[in-house]
C-alpha cells in the first residue's frame, strides 16, 4: 500500500504527514488493520527497539472535583460509585508508589483531581516527589495536579519532578462540548509552562467521545506543535454515573487505527496507551505494543487495570521487553535538547500558518464540509456496549488493600 509505504518513510524522518495521510490511516478497513499496524511498528521499532516503558498511577486525591469534564468519573455532579478522598500523605503516596516500582514501573505519575493546585498542594507534592525519591532514587516522577498558575510548574522542577502531564483530550473544535469550565487554551497554556519550567511535557488525548476522524486528526495535529515527549492514549472509559456512559464507539480494530495514527504523526515521542485498553482493545492489546512504546501498570485513577503480573506476561509472550531503569526512554536528539522536549527548528511540528495544526479553514482535509479522504471513511460499526469490563477500583491507593502491580 503506497500509503503505508510514504507514512514509514516519513515516520524514519520524522517529517510530519499530510493531513489526508492521517486521515486516511483513520479509513482504512478492518481488512487492512495488519498492514497498518506492521508499518507503524516499523516507525516504533526504529525511535523505540522492542522496549516498553511501565508507569505507574498513584491518585493522591479522588473525587470532588469542581470541573465538569464529560468523561470523568470524578467530576462535578458525577454519580459514578468511586473512591472518594482527600490528599495521601507522603509516606502514603510513596508506600504506593512502591507497589508499582516492585512490578517493573521506571516512572510513578502522581495525579490529583481538582481545577488546579493551591500553593499548599504544590508543598504536598513536593513533599511527596521527596519522600519518594528518597526511597527510589532513580524513578522518575510525573506530576499531574490540573491547571498551572505562574511559578508553579518551576517549584515542581526544584522538588524534583521530571514530567508534567496535562492532556488535550479533544480538539479544539469540540472542547466546549466535553467541558465548559475551562477552556482548551487553557490546557494549553499548562503545556506550555510545564515545557518553559524546563519538566519533559507528557499531554494526550481521549479517543471514544463520539468525535470524528477529523477532530482525532486535529487533536494530535496540535500535540505533534506542542512537541510533548510523552502522548498518552486514552480510551473512553463509560462510566455509569457520567454523561458519556452511553458512548460505546470503539472496536479494538479502530484503537488500532488511531495508535497507528498517533505513531505516524508523533513517530519518536512516547506514545502510551493509557486508561481503557482492557475495555475496547481487549485481546487485541498485544498488537498494541506494535504501536505504543508505552503503558500504565495495573490500575487507573478510579477503574481497576489488568492484573500487573498479565501485564508482564504479555509484553514477554509479544516479543517486547521491560525498559530497565538505566535505559534512557527518548532516542538521543530528544533526550538532549534539554528538559527532555524535542527541539522545535527541527523537529518537523507543524507551524499554525502552514494549517497543518488543526485549522477547520484549512489544512487539505480537515474541513468538515468534505473532501479527499474525509468523505471516505467506512461506516464504523457499533461497538459492543461492555460494561461487565468497566470495574471501579477498590484498592491500593486511598484503601486498606494491597493496589493491583
Amino acid at each position: 500500500m503506497d500509503l503505508l509505504n510514504t507514512l514509514v518513510d516519513k515516520g524514519l524522518r520524522r517529517e510530519l504527514p499530510t493531513r489526508d495521510e492521517a486521515l486516511a490511516v483513520l479509513a482504512t478497513s478492518d481488512d487492512d488493520v495488519l498492514d497498518v499496524v506492521a508499518a507503524a511498528g516499523k516507525v516504533r521499532r526504529h525511535w523505540f527497539g522492542r522496549r516498553v516503558k511501565l508507569n505507574y498511577l498513584v491518585n493522591l486525591k479522588s473525587g470532588l472535583c469542581p470541573e465538569d469534564c464529560s468523561y470523568c468519573s470524578q467530576r462535578l455532579g458525577s454519580k459514578a460509585d468511586i473512591l472518594k478522598y482527600t490528599w495521601l500523605k507522603p509516606d502514603q503516596a510513596s508506600q504506593a508508589a512502591a507497589a508499582g516500582l516492585a512490578g517493573g514501573a521506571k516512572r510513578v505519575c502522581l495525579v490529583a483531581s481538582g481545577r488546579g493546585p493551591t500553593d499548599r498542594d504544590v508543598d504536598r507534592v513536593s513533599d511527596t516527589i521527596k519522600a519518594i525519591k528518597d526511597q527510589h532514587e532513580d524513578v522518575e516522577v510525573c506530576a499531574c495536579l490540573g491547571l498551572l498558575s505562574d511559578g508553579q510548574a518551576e517549584r515542581l522542577r526544584e522538588a524534583g519532578a521530571d514530567a508534567y502531564n496535562h492532556n488535550l483530550n479533544t480538539s479544539e473544535g469540540t472542547y466546549g462540548d466535553i467541558t465548559t469550565t475551562h477552556t482548551y487554551a487553557d490546557r494549553v497554556d499548562t503545556v506550555q509552562k510545564a515545557h518553559a519550567a524546563g519538566l519533559s511535557a507528557c499531554s494526550g488525548l481521549i479517543a471514544g467521545m463520539g468525535e470524528s476522524d477529523e477532530d482525532l486528526v486535529d487533536v494530535v495535529y496540535a500535540l505533534r506543535e506542542l512537541d510533548p515527549d510523552s502522548v498518552p492514549v486514552n480510551f473512553l472509559i463509560p462510566f455509569e454515573g457520567t454523561p458519556l456512559a452511553k458512548e460505546w464507539n470503539l472496536t479494538p480494530q479502530r484503537c488500532l487505527r488511531i495508535l497507528a495514527m498517533v505513531r505516524f504523526v508523533c513517530p519518536d515521542a512516547e506514545v502510551r496507551i493509557a486508561g481503557g485498553r482492557e475495555v475496547h482493545l481487549r485481546t487485541m492489546q498485544p498488537l498494541a505494543l506494535n504501536l505504543a512504546n508505552s503503558i500504565f501498570l495495573g490500575d487507573y485513577l478510579t477503574s481497576e487495570g489488568q492484573a500487573g503480573k498479565a501485564d508482564l506476561e504479555m509484553i514477554a509472550d509479544a516479543g517486547f521487553e521491560v525498559e530497565g531503569a538505566g535505559e534512557v526512554t527518548l532516542p538521543e536528539h530528544r533526550a538532549n535538547a534539554g528538559g527532555g522536549c524535542g527541539a522545535h527548528a527541527d523537529s518537523g511540528c507543524g507551524a499554525h500558518e502552514s494549517g497543518a495544526c488543526g485549522s477547520h479553514e484549512g489544512g487539505g482535509c480537515g474541513s468538515h464540509a468534505g473532501g479527499g479522504v474525509c468523505g471516505s471513511a467506512p461506516v464504523e460499526v457499533p461497538a459492543e456496549a461492555r460494561t461487565d469490563l468497566v470495574a471501579v477500583r477498590r484498592r491500593g491507593a486511598g484503601t486498606d488493600l494491597a493496589p493491583n502491580a
